[in-house]
């Protein structure tokens, strides 16, 4: 039976020879993860269940990040919950204040997903590592004791929707802008419950990040997962950061998809999502004159060096509007540290911006960035829904970097083209 990708990795993490859409399943994972947020709630039901120890303390990792340092008194009891169990457990890859960072930066960064991994996290981007060529999806905490319990989880094989990307991104346009224009072309539910399989010459000139944020932001599409086709730029990648050795999974030739969109990079422009939805997209040329008071450029969406190095080609020399306040969020420690050294913190307040500890923070409406009520914010983070990032009548407009930078300095939604002219 022919197979996607994706059905390919569940089928060998099943037992089976082949898998078809709809199937129900058994698989043993290769990780199981949390964070700060999701993880007490996973280690409770973990203990109501009547489990004593983890299936196999290799495959789960722990990652305070969301509110780290602890923002309260409940923050610090969801941490403290996390850390008595990692070392009941025997945790390694539990990762806290100085050793933190964004999960969904930190995970690929230290190798702990690879290609052709099955995966599973409580938090909902846990998409993001199918940038691999692993299969990663994100799941309720209740999954997740279950996961850490037995080391295994159910799934419903997903049918697929194909992404053929011709062509190369042009200056100041990026995978953030990629992604935004797929859900603005399909709509928010357009992949629900399906694989978004990237494929093409043009999936393979993208860079290991901005398949990143591509495959972070599936979920914002509906997608069970997003998952990019293994080529040389994805085993470089895995040379670099991971010690295990990978499996590589191609579609088959005549595997079934429910669609096929052929998109072409070079045509695509900067690409703003305005409030309330990610599928509200215009181009930053159809924007019009939006005055902004705060932009944030980070998060596990927009976090990784690339990133920082696309907001410093910008704010480099030049100064952020008076009126807007500029919050930067390096995804893990090893970025802020080479940020450091390519001197992006130094240009960062420089220009005005104040530049944080490792953090999901305002992404969530969680702390340091809450927008009061008729606030307007660039964001490079994933979600705008009403209040996402603090009162329910402020207004997030998602961006790539380049534009959230371009718009600091503009004190409105501004493209980078406009402020390097």
């Amino acid at each position: 039976m022919p197979m996607t990708m994706s059905q390919k990795i569940l089928a060998a993490h099943a037992g089976l020879e082949s898998v078809e859409a709809g199937q129900l399943i058994l698989c043993q994972l290769d990780r199981i993860h949390g964070n700060d947020i999701t993880s007490p709630v996973a280690i409770r039901e973990f203990k109501k269940m009547g489990f004593e120890k983890v299936a196999n303390p290799d495959t789960v990792t722990l990652i305070m990040d969301h509110f780290v340092p602890n923002k309260d008194i409940k923050a610090a009891q969801q941490c403290k919950c996390c850390r008595d169990f990692a070392a009941q457990q025997e945790l390694e890859s539990f990762f806290d204040v100085g050793r933190m960072g964004i999960e969904h930066a930190l995970i690929p960064e230290e190798g702990l997903v690879v290609t052709g991994d099955l995966a599973i996290g409580a938090d909902s981007h846990t998409c993001t590592y199918g940038a691999l060529g692993a299969f990663s999806t994100g799941v309720g905490s209740t999954d997740m004791a279950f996961g850490m319990a037995t080391g295994k989880a159910w799934f419903k094989v997903p049918s697929a929707i194909r992404f053929v990307l011709t062509g190369a991104l042009p200056p100041y346009v990026s995978g953030k802008d990629l992604i935004l224009h797929i859900i603005g072309m399909i709509g928010v539910d357009g992949a629900r419950y399906k694989s978004m399989e990237f494929t093409g010459p043009g999936a393979h000139s993208l860079s290991m990040p901005d398949r990143l944020t591509v495959c972070n932001m599936a979920i914002e599409a509906g997608a069970k997962n997003g998952i990019f086709e293994v080529d040389e730029v994805t085993l470089a990648y895995e040379k670099e950061h991971a010690k295990r050795e990978v499996r590589v999974f191609k579609a088959d030739e005549d595997a079934l998809y429910d669609e096929t969109y052929e998109i072409d990079l070079s045509a695509l422009r900067p690409t703003v999502a305005f409030p309330h939805l990610p599928e509200n997209t215009k181009t930053v040329d159809e924007a019009g004159e939006i005055k902004i008071d705060q932009v944030v450029i980070g998060s596990c969406t927009n976090g990784l060096f690339k990133d920082m190095k696309e907001a410093d080609d910008i704010l480099k020399g030049r100064k952020v509007a008076r009126n807007v306040r500029a919050i930067i969020i390096p995804a893990t420690q090893d970025i802020y540290l080479k940020c450091l050294e390519a001197g992006f913190i130094k240009d960062f307040i420089e220009a005005g911006c104040v530049v944080s500890t490792p953090t999901c923070g305002p992404c969530l409406g969680g702390y340091m960035g809450i927008l009061a009520e008729g606030e307007r914010c660039v964001s490079t983070t994933n979600r705008n829904f009403v209040g996402r990032m603090g009162h329910v009548d402020s207004e997030v407009y998602l961006a790539s970097p380049a534009t959230a930078a371009a718009s600091a300095v503009m004190g409105r939604i501004a493209s980078a083209e406009e402020v390097m002219k």
